[in-house]
Formats: structure tokens, C-alpha cells, sequence
């Protein structure tokens, strides 16, 4: 069996002290990728120097909506030098977040649409954190939209079946991280059978959020995605053997990994 945590906050604080530990734990179960994803630029330089030493990971680098307010031009610079190095395989974490009030919903829009251009000039997918903001997502990718779809990852998604359909016409992939397996879930588990086989991926989104039957446990690592992708194998009527071998493929192809 092989799986890949396509979204993993692997140079957070609360993994960091047992690193070495929580990577061996994810190999053991079959994990033959992870993508670290970034948030800043001190978490996107510490990401790609993670996928710098270890041949299983890889990066994704950017700015969290929650943290463009104090963001500069000088932090972008860097975020765009570092998008062009082969170990970084996507652009984010960005996207929009109208649930936490940490910055204004205008100068978030205007740093997603800086990483959608950063995603075009790269050829490399987005990462879109969508929070209690379906429609300005959606807005935000029908109005960037070129001749080239935008290519991107819908990530750790809770949305309607409505808004998922809007995402794969738009060309994204879907990524489901633990509350899809959560007992209360059952809307979101419909959406998840739904997807096509080769839009679907998984995710940890690690530390947070662990997958029933590990919820309240902290902090959530990569090796936990197993529980996730069991979830999933379950309500589309197939092994594990075979979701984590269609959505390594699936997170392979979006990312560019040979």
C-alpha cells in the first residue's frame, strides 16, 4: 500500500521536538510522500530545506491569508525566489478565511491573486485554504482564469456538493483531510464519493485535526492519513489498497513528482 499526505505542517512547533520519530511512524504505514506546506516565509524556508534533506518530501511555499496583514514586499520576493526551486512542487498556502478575523478580507484577495499569478508563471498547482468563503473563492478563480486552467488543490475541503462540482469544472482536485471521518460527517462523506477517482486526494493537515478514531489527540502527524484514507476506501466501495495507490498516483501527477 502506498499513501501520500498531500498537506502536512511538518515544521510546526508541535512536531518539530519529534520529527525523526513522526516521519519513521508515517513510512511504516506506507507513506511514500508528503508535501510540507508553508505559511510564512520562515515556515516556507524551513519546509524546503525539510524537502531539501529528505528525498520523500516535498514543499509548497507561501503566505496563509491569515498572515498577509503584516507581510511584505520584501517577504514576497523571497516566497518567489524560493517557488522556483525543484523541490518546491506548489504555491501556499494561500487562499481566503473569512471565519478567523486576523486580517481584512481585501488585503487577502489581493495576496491570493498574488499566488494564482505565481502559480501561472511557475506552472505549479495551488494550495487553497477555503474557509466560510465558498463564494469568494470561486469569484476569485472564475475572474483569474486564462486560455491554461488554473491548476490547484482544494485543501482539507468541507464545502457543499455544490461548490465541489464548481471546483473540479474550474479544474481543481479535492483533498480530504480528518473531518471527513468525523461521526457527524455524513454531508461530507456524500460529497467525498462523489469526486472522481482522479481528483481525489488526502491530507492530514497535520497537527491539527485528527482523523476519528485519534480526534482530540495531539497532535495529528502523517501517519494518521491511513485513518482518512480507510474513510474514504469505505464510502466509494473500495480496498485501501486501491484509494491510496489512486490518490498517491493522483498527488504525483498534480505536483509534478516522477
Amino acid at each position: 500500500m502506498s499513501l501520500f499526505d498531500t498537506h502536512a505542517h511538518l515544521t510546526s512547533d508541535q512536531l518539530a521536538e519529534n520529527l525523526d520519530q513522526i516521519l519513521h511512524n508515517a513510512r511504516t504505514v506506507g507513506l511514500v510522500g508528503m508535501t510540507a506546506i508553508g505559511t510564512g516565509v520562515d515556515s516556507s524556508h524551513a519546509c524546503l530545506q525539510l524537502a531539501q534533506q529528505h528525498q520523500d518530501i516535498w514543499a509548497a511555499v507561501g503566505i496563509h491569508p491569515n498572515d498577509c496583514k503584516e507581510s511584505t514586499e520584501s517577504d514576497w520576493r523571497q516566497i518567489t525566489a524560493m517557488a522556483s526551486d525543484e523541490r518546491v512542487v506548489a504555491i501556499g498556502e494561500t487562499g481566503l478565511d473569512r471565519y478567523w478575523d486576523d486580517c481584512p478580507i481585501e488585503i487577502q484577495r489581493e495576496w491570493f491573486a498574488r499566488h494564482i499569478e505565481l502559480s501561472f508563471e511557475t506552472k505549479k498547482p495551488l494550495v487553497i485554504h477555503m474557509r466560510e468563503c465558498e463564494a469568494d473563492i470561486l469569484e476569485m478563480l472564475h475572474q483569474h482564469q486564462r486560455d491554461s486552467q488554473i491548476i490547484g488543490i482544494m485543501h482539507s475541503f468541507t464545502g457543499c456538493q455544490s461548490t465541489a462540482d464548481q471546483c473540479l469544472q474550474l479544474g481543481m482536485y479535492i483533498s480530504f483531510a480528518g473531518m471527513v471521518t468525523f461521526k457527524k460527517s455524513d454531508d461530507l462523506r456524500a460529497v467525498a464519493a462523489s469526486i472522481p477517482s482522479d481528483r481525489l486526494l488526502i491530507e492530514t493537515d497535520s497537527p491539527y485535526l485528527s482523523p476519528h478514531p485519534k480526534r482530540g489527540q495531539r497532535p495529528n502527524e502523517p501517519a494518521l492519513v491511513e485513518h482518512t484514507a480507510r474513510c474514504l476506501a469505505e464510502v466509494r466501495g473500495v480496498t485501501l489498497a486501491e484509494l491510496g495507490e489512486q490518490t498517491t498516483e493522483n498527488a504525483k501527477r498534480i505536483f509534478g513528482i516522477v
